[in-house]
């Protein structure tokens, strides 16, 4: 396989510790089958490199592709409509319970073809790829039926197949309890929840298991019974929790070894501190505080003093996130919860990776790693969470 060398870059690598404040000139990255061999200064270049394809970058700034960690990316239809209830005053929960949110997306879902599906959600991942991600987490729970989650992870399936990118799926059938089981969840869970799990798992269509722990959804004692199905089919778990109540998710998860607890608004001490001690990742999603304008933040505070690594993504959904720039969600991860700059690029790379439990394979650039880089038009990287509305992405470095 064909050496390639990218010089003439200015490095954020992303490794724990390394803020990127002021990035040396003149690094080089050698990339041999997909993968990074070696990241030295231009001047101490091996001499077995100097023959190698040379691509120059012409001084810009260099970062690990970005990983977009929490997305509802397939999916039918919009909530243009509740977007103006909204805003005259309804609530999310109220919107819900009178049959809206959720289960307005499951019918429109339903009512597509895996094949429209992929049409429908294109769009919205070339958005992405064009702001330099390079992965992308896409979760199930708008079919709420066997057959119709099992649809949209196919869906997922085949954007990977048909764009540059990874695409790394999660099966979030506790998402939402449908018409024709109201009332009766746990039933919902036995014959939806877990026989679908274990279909997409022979299938191969499920990378993680996700549930959603409100009381507009499901309780802790019954994701704790998706989670245990999922345990003994060897796949990993995360959840959204205490996003609009404190249910006692973010310790359930981390007691199951979660890689994510996601949303976190009403997260309280002991959750964080259980997170810590897991290695679960928190996510934060300022999109859908931003959209729902909600009132309560994500305790950053408590989450850097227990040592909780930060992750941070768009959460893009039609209900209560329809957001497709990661680029973004950084400026309001800032500007919103307070995180820095560098919090909010880690949060989008090296975290990211980790809340996918992909740390080995991307998230900084170091030998070993996939190359997948993003190549910016910056002087400096505190400007991709700074601006809002600009991408300054020059170029998307996929080796394969």
């Amino acid at each position: 396989m064909a050496r390639k060398l990218f010089t003439n870059l200015r490095l954020v690598d992303m490794r724990p510790g390394a803020t990127g404040a002021q990035p040396p000139d003149g690094t080089a990255i050698g990339v041999e089958a997909g993968r990074i061999a070696l990241v030295v200064q231009e001047a101490e270049l091996p001499s077995e490199w100097r023959k190698a394809e040379a691509v120059d970058l012409g001084g810009r700034l260099v970062t690990p592709a970005l990983v977009d960690c929490h997305t509802h990316l397939v999916f039918g239809g919009n909530r243009a409509n509740e977007f103006r209830m909204r805003l005259e005053g309804a609530g999310y929960e109220e919107i819900a319970r009178a049959g809206g949110g959720i289960v307005s997306t499951m019918r429109a879902t339903r009512a597509l073809s895996e094949d429209e599906l992929v049409v429908g959600a294109l769009p919205r991942l070339d958005a992405l790829i064009a702001e330099g991600i390079a992965t992308v987490e896409i979760k199930s729970g708008y079919g709420l039926t066997v057959e119709d989650e099992l649809k949209m992870l196919r869906a997922a399936r085949a954007l990977g197949r048909q764009r540059p990118v990874r695409v790394v799926t999660s099966w979030l059938a506790a998402h939402a309890v449908p018409p024709e089981y109201t009332g009766r969840a746990d039933a919902y869970i036995d014959e939806v929840v877990l026989p679908g799990m274990e279909a997409g798992h022979v299938e191969g269509l499920i990378d993680a298991v996700d549930g959603f722990c409100e009381g507009i959804a499901f309780s802790p004692q019954q994701i704790g019974r998706v989670f245990d199905r999922a345990k003994t089919l060897g796949l990993p778990v995360k959840l959204h929790a205490e996003q609009l109540s404190n249910l006692g998710g973010a310790a359930l998860a981390a007691s199951c070894g979660a890689l994510s607890a996601d949303h976190l608004e009403h997260l309280d001490a002991e959750g964080a501190r259980a997170m810590a001690r897991a290695g679960t990742v928190a996510v934060l999603l300022p999109g859908a505080f931003y959209f729902l304008r909600e009132k309560q933040a994500p305790p950053v505070s408590l989450l850097r003093e227990a040592g909780v690594r930060i992750a941070i993504a768009t959460d893009c959904n039609p209900g209560s996130s329809p957001l497709t720039s990661l680029l973004l969600v950084m400026n309001m991860a800032c500007t919103l919860f307070g995180l820095t700059p560098e919090e909010a690029l880690a949060g989008a790379t090296r975290e990211a990776a980790a809340a996918l439990g992909l740390s080995a394979e991307i998230g900084t650039i170091e030998p070993g790693k996939r190359a997948e880089f993003a190549v910016w038009d910056v002087e400096h990287p505190a400007e991709l969470a700074y601006r809002m509305g600009f991408n300054p992405l020059h170029r998307r470095i996929v080796e394969a």
